[in-house]
Parts: structure tokens; sequence; C-alpha cells
């Protein structure tokens, strides 16, 4: 029997764990396990009876209301080691990550459907718009004939720290309710967009590239997003078929996928089947009503109810759960910080509310568009603490006291106060 059976029992293939059921109706592993260790499997199904399912998608199964188990493949890779929002998302856990580069088993995922699982052999690209010369359509081979690029660089979704919004400014926003786990770091290997506008003869007069995904069962029958042309054009904008030195996951948009570096999430579209070269600037769902910042701070633009979230925003945050619990006496902690406007050149760390601040340490390099990861020394108290960090980058910006309330909780990127509880000593 594995360790993983040992805890949480074994399971037969296709049906939940223990741990996966009753975490999906709201317990938190530390009550899982003492209830585990008090009572068995009995005493977690007895807690769960009073507890309502947070979703009816348990990992990558559906249960349905009479009991019995249909799979219903959101991901493909195993979501335990994730925080599972639903069939939305799995957000990953920073504090299962040590080095710069985030594993591909821990980089999180953001779905507006089931992770397609297309044959390469099939894709199909086709470049077209009324701002091309020569519409084409190319095959997998083609694209990784093309000259490539390797690049690393942080993926982020734009509602990343959105749960602070209500954690930290006591607001409520719509969406799913991320901690500080919607990113992840990686390695990419791609091909030049820009190649391939140049092969199908973009027009000095193109405004708008409109990314269009192969997932038919997301809002507007496949994503879509809509990059201005100079955006498009950048010599890092790629159209990526390798993470981390494999052949790009299925859950990472698998045979290819837009790679926007320092750009929200959304706009690097996965499963990439089709792209239109505008002469007029082009309005999706995307640019109007979602991923748009709308609220009092946010006036309309064009044809969007408030401003079209693009560019990311600087942010740090700790490798710990949350709440952590830490053991008594010195501590090394560490977390990773990034931003789209160039390389962290500072952290700093508090234990007083941001009163006073001190100074991290940035371990390792940050190539390309990559995060940093830092580390300081702590020796708290027992007791109750919150710590905060904020990072400052090579450009000058530092992270705000405050940001503006918008109703999707999109770009939060005040310093957060992480909770820690520090154990008494037991010697």
């Amino acid at each position: 029997m594995t360790q993983h059976e040992q805890e949480f029992g074994a399971r037969p293939p296709g049906s939940p764990s223990l741990w996966e059921f009753a975490h999906a109706r709201g317990m938190d592993r530390r009550h899982f396990l003492r209830l585990l260790v008090a009572g068995g499997a009995t005493a977690v199904l007895a807690a769960c009876a009073d507890m309502a399912p947070s979703d009816a998608t348990v990992g990558s199964q559906a249960l349905p209301a009479d009991g019995a188990r249909t799979q219903v493949s959101h991901w493909f890779k195993d979501p335990a080691p994730f925080v599972v929002h639903g069939d939305k998302g799995l957000e990953a856990r920073l504090e299962n990550m040590q080095g710069t580069l985030t594993p591909n088993r821990l980089f999180f995922v953001r779905n507006n459907s089931v992770s397609l699982d297309l044959d390469a052999s099939d894709w199909r690209l086709a470049v077209e718009g009324d701002a091309v010369s020569e519409p084409l359509e190319l095959t997998y081979a083609d694209v990784r004939s093309l000259p490539s690029r390797t690049l690393t660089s942080y993926l982020e979704c734009a509602g990343n720290h959105r749960a602070m919004f209500h954690v930290m400014n006591g607001q409520e926003t719509s969406g799913t309710q991320w901690m500080t786990g919607a990113v992840s770091n990686g390695e990419w290997v791609g091909a030049q967009l820009r190649d391939v506008l140049t092969l199908a003869g973009v027009q000095p007069d193109a405004a708008s590239v409109l990314l269009v995904g192969l997932d038919v069962e997301s809002p507007e029958e496949g994503f879509r997003y809509v990059l201005p042309v100079d955006k498009a054009m950048y010599p890092d904008t790629l159209l990526a078929y390798t993470l981390n030195g494999e052949t790009l996951p299925r859950d990472h948009g698998f045979p290819v996928r837009a790679l926007v570096p320092g750009w929200v999430g959304s706009a690097n579209v996965k499963w990439l089947g089709r792209i239109v070269v505008s002469s007029e600037r082009l309005w999706t769902r995307n640019n109007t009503t979602s991923y748009t910042l709308i609220g009092d701070d946010y006036p309309p633009q064009g044809e969007s109810l408030g401003q079209p979230v693009t560019v990311q925003v600087i942010k740090s945050a700790l490798a710990l759960p949350w709440p952590a619990e830490l053991p008594a006496g010195p501590q090394r902690i560490h977390g990773y910080a990034h931003s789209p406007s160039g390389p962290i050149s500072q952290v700093e760390w508090s234990v007083d509310s941001g009163q006073t601040w001190n100074g991290a340490t940035l371990s390792g390099s940050q190539p390309d568009h990559a995060w940093a990861r830092f580390e300081f020394a702590w020796n708290p108290e027992p007791g109750d603490h919150t710590v905060m960090t904020r990072a400052t980058d090579a450009a000058g910006n530092t992270q705000p006291e405050r940001v503006p309330f918008n109703e999707k909780g999109y770009l939060f990127n005040q310093p957060v106060a992480h909770p820690v509880r520090v154990r008494e000593s037991t010697a």
C-alpha cells in the first residue's frame, strides 16, 4: 500500500479519494487529518455529512446527486497537489515549490471548459482576416519548423489574489476566489507569432490580432483574446509548444498555445486554432464584459463596460500554506515576486502591518520574464503573526498600499497580510 493510500484510504480506479471528497465539502487538511487519526474514515464521513459540497466536482470526478459516480475529465494531471476550484481551476500551492521553475505537475491550470485531448497530426492553425494578404493554414510540423525561441516567463491569471479584495479590504468580488497560487513560472519554447503573421502577409494597416482557441465549449464557442498588433509582433510573443523541456502538456494547450509574457493569463490562449488579423479594433466578450476592470475608477472604453485587462501588475507572495503553522524557533521563509516591467530589484517583509520593513534576499537568476525567488530569516515568538511582503522592480514600481476596487477582482496587488501561527516549543 502506498503512503497516499495509508493516509487517505485505497480507492478503486475512477473514484475520488477520501481526502478529495472531504476537501470538496470545505474541510481543510488539518481538520481532515485530525479526524482520520481520531476515528478513521468513519469519522471523516460523519463530519462530511454536515458539510455541503463546495462544487459538484471532486478533482476530475463528478458526484451526481443520486450518489452514482460518473467520471468527468476536466484535467489530465493529478489534481491532488492543488487547491481545486470546481471545474475552473487548479490553484498551485506555492509552499510545494522550491526552485525558480515550476514543475509541470505543479503548474496551475485555469480552464473555461474541459482540457482538450487533440491529435497533433490533425491539428491546423488558420491565419486569416482583412489585414493579411496571404491567408494560410499551418500544420503542427509547419509551426515547429519555424525558427524557435526559448524564454523563461511566469504565467498568471488576471484574478490571482482576487480573494484578497475580501480578506484585506472586506470587498466582495465575482469569479473564482483565487488566493495567491494562480501563477507559475516555466521555460517555454515556440515560434514567434510575428513570423507566422509575416508569412501571412500582415498589412501596414493591421490593428488587432484575434486569437481563438479550439475549446468550443468555452464562451463564444472558442476562448478568444484580442492583442494589439504591436504586442502580437513583439519578439517574445510566442506560439509555444514545449514547457520545461517537455512537449506542451494537454492541460496547458497542446499542441500549440499563445505565450504573451507580462500580460494576463487570458491573453495566453490555449489549444490555439485560429488567428484573425483585422484592420479595425476588435471587441469580444473578453474585452467588453469579461476580463474588464469595472468600477467607479474605471470609465468605459470603446465598447467595453470598463477598462480591458491587459498587462499584469507587480506582486509578491509567501511560499506558505494559508494560514500557515510553523514550529517554534528560527525560520527560513521564502516566496516569489514578479513584475511585467522587468526584473525584481527588491523584496521587503514586515511583521508589524507595514510600519517597518526589512530587506529579503533575492536568490537565483531572473532570466527573460521570470519571477524572482526571495528568502529571509525570521525568529518569531510563539503565537499568531501576520507577515507582509512587498516587491519593487527595476523600473521603480512598488506594490501599492491600496488597490481601487473592481467588480471582478482583477489585478489585486496590495501587500498581503499572511497569517502565521508559531507553535509553542515542546522542549
